[in-house]
């Protein structure tokens, strides 16, 4: 069997067009977010409201609250470290390598219960929820250590609450 290759056909869009999004290893959009280095690699205003990417370095100890996103599934690839991930009501230790996949209305976190940063890859499908980091986090300062979070404001609340944010995330408590 071979295959056969059609001839270029300049006037046919498929050969021609352009639609490629590229993102410089240090390109994005970086925030601090509950003591974490969250870089938005690309938002649902890059996607149509697809999905997002987001790249994440979790200092020892850190990560979010646990809670649930009522429109959004999320996937985690680890990178490096050890994260310990709340899924709904039990808790299991992700290593590099591993992926995790937590569809919405799934009550979730991760934290780093390692002695060192760890990183990893993830993503909202649709996007949205990547959103509440522009909304609460405050612009990462290279060589600078993210703040421990602190209590988002009334108004950051109130943003992230309504319906046009997209974020549509409820904090949950952990047991």
């Amino acid at each position: 069997m071979s295959l056969t290759i059609p001839e270029i056909a300049t006037d046919d869009p498929r050969w021609t067009r352009q639609g490629a999004i590229y993102v410089p290893a240090d390109g994005g959009v970086t925030r601090w977010v509950a003591g974490d280095v969250y870089s938005t690699k690309v938002s649902g205003a890059d996607t149509a409201g697809a999905f997002s990417f987001i790249e994440a370095s979790v200092p020892a100890g850190a990560g979010p609250v646990a809670h649930t996103h009522n429109s959004n599934d999320e996937a985690f690839y680890l990178l490096s470290g050890e994260l310990e991930f709340l899924d709904g009501d039990r808790t299991f230790v992700a290593r590099p390598g591993d992926f995790v996949y937590v569809p919405r209305n799934t009550r979730h976190r991760f934290k780093n219960i390692g002695s060192h940063t760890a990183k990893m890859v993830f993503m909202f499908t649709p996007a949205g929820p990547e959103r509440g980091f522009e909304i609460v986090g405050e612009p990462a300062r290279p060589g600078v250590q993210a703040p421990p979070m602190g209590m988002p404001t009334p108004e950051q609340m109130d943003e992230m609450m309504r319906p046009e944010s997209k974020v549509d995330t409820i904090m949950m408590p952990e047991s």
